[in-house]
């Protein structure tokens, strides 16, 4: 019991100095995350090059089918929103689709029974597992790679043009 006690004592005193640290307010430290998978999405220049990656990598099929659901989820018309859903399970859903994704089989068995008559939301789920592993997996290893620091390296550069 001793060793417990002074255990969360030695746990409390730290978590005080800790709160007592001054951060730095200086300029030379200011840190500036990089961009994150939302970002990468949202602008088109580091999205063709996250596609572009993708593709030498052949694991395109995860950005594909997260595109493909964007689009899917803007359209308005039902009898093309059956054919869009129908077209997104057979290129990406089912087990003999040319770019299958990697999503559960529970998933894959409701969006099998939702695509005769599908609702905007009949692939969110397996878009947002995709978009889990594309943002532990693929976009890291993008933001590490040659390809993204030229790119950023290059619109740094043209700011004066």
């Amino acid at each position: 019991m001793p060793s417990y006690f002074f255990t969360k004592i030695a746990l409390y005193r730290i978590k005080d100095i800790i709160k007592r640290v001054k951060k730095p307010t200086s300029s030379l430290v200011d840190y500036k995350p990089g961009p994150t998978l939302k970002d990468v999405l949202h602008n088109k220049v580091y999205l063709a090059a996250f596609h572009s990656y993708l593709q030498s990598e052949f694991s395109e099929e995860n950005i594909e089918f997260w595109l493909a659901c964007q689009n899917f989820r803007a359209t308005s018309s039902q009898d093309k929103l059956q054919l869009k859903a129908k077209d997104i399970y057979k290129e990406f859903i089912q087990p003999t689709a040319n770019k299958e994704i990697n999503v559960d089989h529970c998933i894959r068995k409701e969006i099998r029974k939702s695509v005769d008559k599908p609702g905007l939301t009949c692939f969110d789920e397996a878009q947002k597992q995709v978009y889990r592993l594309m943002e532990s997996d693929s976009c890291p290893r993008f933001l590490q790679s040659e390809v993204f620091l030229r790119l950023k390296q290059t619109s740094n550069t043209l700011w004066y043009i």
